[in-house]
């Protein structure tokens, strides 16, 4: 019998695909979304970030159907950062979250592994990684969700369950419930032992056999990216293909968090888990967080990131909530809170930026003001990539597509 010292793991992140992130435009415009900088990181990166944590780490995988070429530079990157093998797998066409995993378990299985995690990559929290396995070990099902508690107003957005408060079995599983179910929901991490994959070839024999392919397989308008994929035989969705079925059969179980949990589905909520991401690093890794008062450097309140290569005037007040990226520049009497500033910015003297992302090399005058108001129809402000506002603009919840210029002021408003 092996040990669990000797068990090997490994970690799929699934990363999606360009035709999904419609709701993440126009940051998804230049860049793809799991690139995309939280925390000034990369979104994915936190997810790979917290798989460094696990024992005995042979690999991780990420899937998705971006072009190989978007995630090369970053994979190779990663991987010399974490000494940890990373390694981009392309699926011909969406496949589903469970489609996905089986479509590569050959590769996934290369190195043997005991456990199989699977994590989504627009999922921001703490990533309890090594506490999820103890618990699965103890447990013995095939798989182990991580689950967190939420008010009964926001539950039926996401996928409901009930477990058992003795043994944490999972009892019942239904995906966005029209009707209260639970306030307990998937937080789209899991664990597995390799036995999923026998779980979910009985479910694509089990539709190819029975022909009730719409039953198995009734996907959102997300995930249903093209009509050829409803009348797929190889399309499994975890949640309802897999989870629902196996929910109170002594075979899944659930890890409840007591931390910060988040989904990253708009601009807006990247804003709101770079400010979770930030406080952790407080706890975690304290040494990547700004400081300053003023003389020397500028003035840093609450958790800031500002890049190496960015240039910030010592005038500068800067935070709480702020991430400054590569090579931006920020000018004499600037006021940055709650932002995220991308590559190549230019702030100058006197602007104040405040509930808003600045694309990548956007400018913004003198005396300008960039800000969101979130009880607003749009929310935080988000310039797309190179957009210029002039001096004396005060832009407010407003959406600005790539390549535009602001010479008068502009509230509640999508400039197309």
């Amino acid at each position: 019998m092996v040990s669990s010292m000797d068990e090997k793991v490994v970690a799929v992140i699934m990363v999606g695909g360009p035709t999904k992130g419609t709701r993440f435009r126009p940051l998804s415009l230049n860049i793809p979304k799991p690139l995309f900088p939280i925390a000034g990181q990369p979104m994915v990166h936190h997810p790979i970030s917290a798989c460094k944590r696990i024992p005995n780490l042979a690999q991780i995988y990420l899937v998705g159907f971006y072009e190989e070429r978007e995630f090369a530079l970053y994979v190779s990157a990663i991987s010399n950062e974490l000494k940890v093998p990373v390694r981009y797998l392309r699926e011909d066409k969406p496949h589903g979250s469970a489609g996905g995993l089986y479509h590569f378990r050959n590769l996934i299985m290369e190195d043997d592994p005991s456990h199989i995690f699977l994590l989504n990559c627009d999922v921001c929290c703490s990533f309890p990684l090594p506490e999820m396995l103890e618990a699965h070990r103890k447990y013995g099902g095939i798989g182990t969700l991580l689950v967190i508690k939420v008010s009964p107003e926001s539950a039926s957005q996401f996928g409901e369950l009930v477990a058992d408060p003795v043994t944490n079995e999972l009892l019942h599983y239904t995906e966005k419930p029209e009707t209260f179910v639970s306030d307990r929901i998937n937080c789209g991490v899991y664990v597995f032992t390799p036995d999923i994959f026998t779980a979910i070839r009985d479910v694509s024999s089990q539709t190819k056999d029975t022909g009730k392919s719409a039953t198995l397989r009734r996907v959102s308008s997300v995930e249903a990216l093209q009509p050829a994929t409803r009348n797929s035989t190889d399309f499994v969705r975890l949640d309802q293909d897999i989870l629902s079925p196996l929910a109170g059969k002594k075979q899944l179980y659930t890890y409840e968090t007591m931390d910060f949990w988040e989904q990253i589905k708009s601009p807006g909520m990247s804003l709101r888990c770079s400010e979770l991401y930030l406080s952790q690093f407080r706890l975690t890794s304290p040494q990547v967080l700004a400081s300053g008062d003023g003389t020397k450097s500028a003035i840093v309140t609450g958790d800031v990131f500002i890049h190496p290569s960015a240039k910030v005037h010592p005038t500068a007040k800067i935070g709480p909530n702020v991430s400054i990226s590569a090579n931006a520049r920020v000018g004499p009497g600037v006021r940055l809170i709650s932002c995220i500033i991308l590559d190549d910015v230019e702030i100058m003297e006197n602007a104040v930026v405040t509930n808003a992302i600045v694309g990548w090399k956007s400018s913004i005058g003198r005396w300008s003001r960039a800000e969101g108001v979130y009880n607003s129809k749009l929310g935080v402000t988000i310039l797309g990539d190179s957009v210029a506002v002039e001096d004396e603009v005060v832009v407010t919840s407003s959406i600005v597509l790539p390549n535009k210029t602001l010479n008068v002021s502009v509230q509640d408003e999508i400039i197309l």
